[in-house]
């Protein structure tokens, strides 16, 4: 089930977003999450979060977006690979017509799975609190696509 972000959801989210970063992102210190934490923890509640719980009632991923920017999407190691990224990120396609998000180059799960979901490369650089090169990948919904030109010239 996906539901708009809680305030009780508060210490769930921060700690699944703190394991998935450490995770997802070996080539990072986890110091770096863990200095991070407490400016995510204020920022959770101002931006658009939607959480996914599994069917125990766990919360077990989430979305959070800022305007039509994804901030990150989050799942626990457990469920991985089993649909929830897909759902967070369904989720976020139907309330916006085009979506924005960073991705580092060094996490080719992040950015095969971005590229199934549609999302095209738009360009790139370097995340200046990591140091880490990135990749600026976008989305837009087909109703929104410009169409080809007709005919022949």
């Amino acid at each position: 089930m996906i539901r708009p972000f809680q305030p009780e959801d508060l210490d769930a989210v921060v700690r699944l977003w703190l394991d998935a970063n450490s995770q997802a992102h070996s080539f990072i210190p986890r110091s770096y999450w863990e200095e991070q934490r407490e400016a995510v923890r204020a920022a959770l509640p101002r931006a658009e979060v939607y959480v996914h719980q599994n069917q125990a009632g766990q919360i077990d991923g989430f979305i959070g977006l800022v305007g039509q920017w994804i901030e990150g999407i989050f799942v626990s190691q457990d469920a991985r690979s089993q649909g929830v990224g897909r759902l967070l990120l369904d989720c976020a396609k139907e309330h916006k017509p085009a979506l924005r998000l960073h991705a580092y180059q060094k996490n080719p799960r992040a950015l095969d799975f971005y590229r199934r979901e549609g999302f095209e490369i738009l360009g790139q650089g370097i995340d200046p609190a990591t140091g880490q090169e990135e990749y600026t990948m976008g989305w837009q919904a087909a109703a929104h696509k410009k169409a080809p030109p007709e005919g022949g010239a």
